[in-house]
This record gives structure tokens, C-alpha cells and sequence, in this order.
């Protein structure tokens, strides 16, 4: 009989991928709470090893094709970041007058291309359901970045992972959302995946721009507590406010914004008055909505999202690509 050899200290423990069934990342209706629970895990461990310098690499030979068909500034260079970070290349476009749409290619045919030059795409695209028409077409992964006013789930997973990391978790939080509920597709996805949550929800904005009905519908059906009013005093009460501006681009009649742009102002004024340290998000960008002298305060967290969301996709990156993580501490 043969002896079990004893296993070899200096052998690094073997890399296992965690249990996440997705391959593209469309909408925030697809996670389940376990599939959360893996995304903030991920991230976590993401920012370790970006702290440790040991997540450049994990990409290497894998390429990017970066679509940004509507305008993005944040989204586009965050992801671009997120695969440079992890040593990956990254190919793009940018508008549709510099894409063969502007000469009458189908989405479907740019798609087709698109698979034979990358291992993944993003996609950025003013019309709604427009990642799920992209990631038909293909093989590879697809991440949603943004579609229309439909959703936005990769804002939407940063935004948890910035409640997560702030506030040491989300289960308790009462949320306050703060604006253009209508349009805003960063907030639609946000609600979604705060469903899976023990959490209140306060939605503060104007009668023309209040959540749509469809969400609220949602939100009573699975007995989520929320209540609705115009008066941002409201958010006074709340752990975390959630601001978000009025949008222009989604307006047809621009009487109607011209009306309501001016809805809402918050200034430091306003937030020092609150009983609570509320923390203070936003997905930029912003107008008159949030006042430049709320950002050096500590609970003011919009800028510092910005570094999470490098990290969350970078972890969505490695996720929806099957690439596991090393160890993240060093074997003896």
C-alpha cells in the first residue's frame, strides 16, 4: 500500500471560480441574491489584489471591444480601466457616425463583426432592449452599459457595492432616491436588485417624474416598504440618499424640462441639517441638482464611486469571462 504524499507547502492551493451561472450581464432582473452575494464577494477580493498589485495579468491575450453608441464619459473609461488594470486590450467605437450603423448596418451585423476581433463587448445604446438584440447576435459575453431609459445594471451593481462598503452592509438601510425617477435607468436597476434586500425605500420627485408604475407595482407585489412625496426633507430620515439629476435628453416636449429642471437643489446647508450622517450618491453627471460644496464632506460619496466602479468591473470582467482569482494571501 502507498502512502498518501504530504501536499507540497510551497504549491499555491489550486484557483476555483465561484458558483455564478451568467456569461452576459443585461439587466438587473437576472440576479438572484446569491448572484449578488458573489458580485460584492468578487469585488472585494478584486480591490484586494488591485492593493497588492497581483490583478494586472488575469487578462492578458483577452480583448475588449468597448461600444459606446450614446455619449458616457464615467461608464466607458471605467470599464476601458477595468481591463487595462487586468492587463487586457481594449478595441472601441464611439458614436454612431463613426460605426457602419451610421451607413445602415444592422446592430445584429455589428455584432457578428464585433465577435471576430474580441472575447467580450460592452455596449452602450440609446434605444431600450438594444444589449439583449446585441447579445443574441454572438457568442461571447455581452455587459449591458446602458440602454435607453431601460436599465443600467453595471451602475446599478457599483451603487450596492458602494452601500456594501460605506455602510458595512444593506440589509437595515432605508434608501432615499432623489429626482428624475422616471428616466432614470441607474435608479430602475438600482430598486431591482435592493428587492433582494431588507430595505426601505423613500422616492422623492416631482408628480411628472415619479417612478414608473411598473416599478411600484413590482415593489408592492414582493411587500418592499416605500412611500412617495415631493419634499426632499424626506431624505433627512434616511442612511443613504441617492440623487440623481433631470434628464434633458429623455425630454420630447423641452417645456417640459425647461419646467422641471429646477426642481431640486441640494446644497451642504441642507445636508448638515439631516439627523443622520446620510450618505450622499450620485452617478454623475450633475447640474444644479447637488451643489459643489456637499463634496468635501465625509459622507459624500459620488467621487469615491468612481474608484468602485473600477472594481466592481473589473470583477464582472473576470466573472463573465471565467477567469478565476488567485489566492490572495501568500502561501508559506
Amino acid at each position: 500500500m502507498f502512502a498518501t504524499p504530504s501536499p507540497d507547502p510551497m504549491l499555491a492551493p489550486p484557483m476555483e471560480f465561484p458558483d455564478f451561472p451568467h456569461t452576459n450581464i443585461l439587466d438587473a432582473d437576472q440576479f438572484s441574491r446569491k448572484d449578488l452575494e458573489v458580485i460584492l464577494e468578487q469585488t472585494g477580493k478584486m480591490e484586494q489584489l488591485e492593493q497588492a498589485r497581483r490583478a494586472f495579468g488575469l487578462l492578458e491575450g483577452r480583448i475588449l471591444a468597448s461600444l459606446f453608441f450614446e455619449s458616457s464619459t464615467r461608464t466607458r473609461l471605467s470599464f476601458e480601466t477595468a481591463m487595462n488594470r487586468l492587463g487586457g486590450r481594449v478595441i472601441s467605437t464611439v458614436g454612431f457616425q463613426f460605426s457602419s450603423i451610421s451607413k445602415g448596418e444592422t446592430l445584429y451585423d455589428t455584432m457578428k463583426m464585433i465577435e471576430a476581433y474580441a472575447d467580450i463587448a460592452v455596449i452602450r445604446h440609446p434605444v431600450e432592449g438594444s444589449s439583449r438584440i446585441a447579445s443574441a447576435a454572438v457568442q461571447m459575453p455581452v455587459i449591458n452599459a446602458g440602454d435607453g431609459s431601460g436599465q443600467h445594471p453595471t451602475q446599478a451593481l457599483l451603487d450596492l457595492y458602494t452601500m456594501f462598503k460605506e455602510r458595512g452592509g444593506v440589509d437595515g438601510l432605508r434608501v432615499a432616491f432623489v429626482g428624475d425617477l422616471k428616466f432614470g435607468r441607474t435608479i430602475h436597476s438600482l430598486i431591482k436588485l435592493l428587492q433582494h434586500y431588507d430595505v426601505e425605500m423613500v422616492l422623492i420627485s416631482p408628480v411628472d417624474l415619479a417612478l414608473p408604475e411598473s416599478y411600484r407595482k413590482e415593489l408592492r407585489k414582493k411587500n418592499k416598504v416605500f412611500e412617495e412625496t415631493e419634499d426632499t426633507k424626506a431624505l433627512w430620515d434616511c442612511d443613504v440618499a441617492y440623487v440623481t439629476r433631470i434628464q434633458e435628453e429623455r425630454f420630447v416636449d423641452r417645456s417640459e424640462f425647461e419646467r422641471l429642471k429646477n426642481s431640486y437643489s441640494i446644497n451642504r446647508a441642507f445636508v448638515m441639517a439631516s439627523r443622520k450622517s446620510t450618505l450622499i450618491m450620485h452617478p454623475l453627471p450633475r447640474v444644479q441638482e447637488l451643489s459643489t460644496d456637499v463634496d468635501d464632506l465625509p459622507n459624500a460619496a459620488y467621487f469615491r464611486m468612481a474608484h468602485y466602479g473600477v472594481l466592481v468591473r473589473m470583477a464582472l470582467l473576470t466573472l463573465c469571462l471565467r477567469v478565476p482569482l488567485p489566492p490572495l494571501t501568500p502561501t508559506l
